[in-house]
């Protein structure tokens, strides 16, 4: 379960951020998701509970916003939901459409 290694990651860079800020507390963490990120919200909150004892992070809640694959055809200027990589098909002009707009992410976005 890599989540655990990601958790962890987590609670100490949002740990280090509160250092910085001179909080002794955090009470939540949230996180951007994507759909193709290869990580899984449910197993990442179990982690995160896990990895959170002993630190400052104790009582603090992981807040996971789950982000969709979204494409781009250039071509036809179409944005649209995707399938699984490498190739994406357009849905309006039937061709291969290698540019991801959204879905990969895995970023902090808020530590409180």
């Amino acid at each position: 379960m890599h989540e655990l290694s990601i958790a962890t990651a987590i609670v100490e860079q949002a740990g280090a951020w509160a250092r910085e800020d001179g909080a002794d507390t955090v009470s939540a963490v949230s996180v951007r998701v994507g759909e193709l990120s290869g990580v899984v919200p449910d197993a990442l909150t179990f982690a995160f509970q896990v990895a959170r004892d002993g630190t400052a992070l104790a009582g603090a809640d992981l807040v996971v916003e789950q982000v969709p694959a979204r494409a781009w055809c250039d071509p036809c200027a179409e944005e649209f939901a995707v399938g699984m990589p490498p190739f994406f098909w357009c849905p309006r002009c039937d061709r291969a459409c290698p540019e991801l707009r959204s879905g990969r992410e895995l970023e902090i976005t808020a530590v409180e």
